[in-house]
């Protein structure tokens, strides 16, 4: 039996500002520190012992990734950073506020895209490209993502990297994004798109999933 563990980094600048942020470099203010060591603090009672920790090339996410590991004290362990397991790109919204969206897009449409699993949001006329994207071929990057696109980026990752140590009974901790784990939890859950609207996803509150020798979900709680 192996065990992953999945965590929403703590709220970032943006989060507090109430910014669409997809692939936008923001920090965790002063309560996301707080929550990234609450986190931590309830993983290392549950007294967990990782095989590696996974996050994605955002700050946000490394951030929470780094002080979790220091507060379990596993800082020792192997961290692996993927643009895969990014948030969500919100292509044009991204840094726009969101009454600011709603007030130029509409707030049904804004619900929308935020909500529906299908709904792409305006698109960016060109990719984010810097350096942490060298290695990843242009035409990988988006340049907006519904929660579906999403979801398939995300997924390869999970089987390419995660559910092979998962079946060596590895545990793992994922440190990610808020749509990011809503488009997991939704693979795992198997439910359909339009219950994803109703899967909600706090900062820094760890999720924990057992998983029997063929990935079967046997087991799923809130630390």
């Amino acid at each position: 039996m192996s065990k992953l563990i999945l965590i929403r980094h703590g709220e970032s600048t943006s989060n507090r500002d109430n910014i669409f942020t997809g692939w936008n470099d923001v920090l965790l203010t002063e309560k996301g520190i707080a929550q990234a060591i609450s986190a931590g603090q309830k993983i290392k009672n549950s007294q967990i012992q990782f095989s590696e920790i996974h996050t994605s090339v955002l700050a946000r996410a490394i951030q929470t990734a780094n002080i979790i590991a220091d507060t379990i004290d596993q800082s020792y362990l192997p961290l692996y950073k993927s643009w895969r397991l990014n948030e969500r790109h919100y292509g044009a919204l991204k840094g726009i506020n969101k009454d600011r969206a709603r007030e130029i897009y509409g707030a049904n449409q804004v619900a929308l895209w935020r909500r529906n699993f299908a709904a792409t949001p305006p698109l960016l006329t060109n990719p984010d490209f810097d350096r942490r994207y060298q290695n990843v071929p242009k035409d990988s990057l988006p340049l907006g993502e519904s929660l579906a696109t999403s979801l398939t980026r995300v997924l390869v990752y999970y089987e390419d990297i995660i559910a092979p140590k998962l079946r060596t009974n590895q545990d793992l901790l994922l440190v990610a994004h808020g749509s990011t784990i809503r488009v997991l939890i939704k693979n795992f859950d198997q439910i359909s798109g339009s219950e994803l609207d109703g899967v909600k996803v706090a900062n820094g509150s760890p999720i924990v999933y057992e998983f029997d020798h063929a990935l079967n979900v046997t087991k799923k709680f809130s630390l």
